[in-house]
């Protein structure tokens, strides 16, 4: 049975083409396109070949991506930021599917892999209605400087669709391409966003792992199942990750930042300590899991897109929604492999 593929159809609904219910009914994937030119066999004539639209052909690769990013997110090897682009995180993430599916490890998203993905029938695109709460704000512009977090009262969100981007684990981007025209300021304003709600939580995690040169943080169950994989960043030349076995000696929702600049060598001239208030923007996100290495964690961000792609200051940084995940499944003592 060939893979279903709904993008292409939800994506003319926005446009007016079909009914929403009807756009959600899974359909044949597209056809990989053609070269524009095809070998035929000596002696025969050549037969003309419609030339490939190059446009058309870059829409459906997106729109493949994107489905597979949100089944790797739903089957708990997630992708990072949903973004419908292939990169570093996909790559790491297909990686881990494939071996736990036990298919040849490609890091690509070929045939089989896909197959196996689409066991899950789950439409990749879902629809929400703008509420009061999500338009609600406050938003404010935060800024970079250590000090200036310190005199905000919280650090909420920047803008309604970096609120939605965490909420449906998107790039900002993503949701304002899935949604041309639509006013995201505006309660009651139906929107498509990727549908990664309704998971079951995960299990209790006996072990969490961190790779430091795949970049990714794994959470295993005591018979040694692999429950989830995120990505992660894991450290840097100046501060490295602090390789050996470690605890978890406890876990805080929304903390407020204790910055101290004697701690960091990047700090700027004049810094003091300082508190920095709770909130998706804080420093470290939305929760802190403390190591029993002094001064290291494992926390959120507020910077999604960063996740996995640049350096940390030693702790292991993931993107909030995964590291609120991470906060479910796991409690005090539980071991924390740090490893290369």
């Amino acid at each position: 049975m060939r893979p279903s593929h709904t993008l292409p159809i939800l994506l003319a609904a926005l446009l007016g083409a079909l009914p929403l219910a009807q756009a959600r009914q899974a359909v044949p994937a597209p056809a990989a396109p053609q070269a524009a030119q095809q070998a035929q066999p000596m002696g025969q004539p050549q037969q003309a070949v419609a030339p490939v639209d190059a446009a058309a052909a870059k829409q459906a690769e997106f729109e493949r991506l994107l489905h597979a990013q949100v089944l790797l997110d739903r089957a708990r090897f997630s992708p990072g930021e949903i973004d419908g682009a292939y990169g570093s995180n996909m790559r790491q993430a297909l990686n881990t599917f494939q071996a736990a599916r036990n298919l040849p490890v490609t890091g690509v998203l070929d045939e089989a892999t896909w197959n196996a993905l689409n066991t899950d029938r789950t439409p990749p695109l879902a629809t929400h209605t703008l509420t009061d709460a999500d338009v609600a704000g406050p938003f404010r512009p935060i800024p970079e400087d250590m000090m200036e977090k310190a005199k905000l009262p919280a650090l909420g969100y920047a803008s309604v669709l970096e609120g939605l981007g965490e909420r449906f684990h998107a790039s900002p981007a993503l949701l304002e391409r899935l949604n041309p025209g639509k006013n995201f300021g505006r309660a009651g304003e139906q929107i498509v966003v990727p549908n990664v709600g309704g998971l079951p939580p995960l299990p209790r995690a006996a072990k969490v792992v961190v790779r430091d040169k795949a970049k990714v943080l794994q959470l295993y169950d005591a018979n040694g199942t692999l429950l989830a994989q995120y990505p992660a960043s894991t450290g840097s030349d100046k501060d490295p990750l602090p390789l050996g076995t470690w605890k978890i000696t406890g876990v805080h929702a929304n903390p407020v930042y204790h910055y101290n600049p004697k701690l960091f060598w990047d700090s700027e001239p004049g810094d003091k300590k300082a508190k920095v208030q709770p909130g998706p923007n804080n420093p470290v996100g939305v929760v802190w899991i403390g190591l029993s290495k002094p001064h290291y964690g494992i926390h959120g961000t507020p910077v999604p897109g960063h996740v996995g792609k640049t350096e940390s200051h030693g702790c292991i940084r993931l993107t909030n929604w995964s590291a609120a995940d991470v906060a479910a499944a796991v409690a005090a003592d539980v071991e924390v492999v740090l490893q290369e």
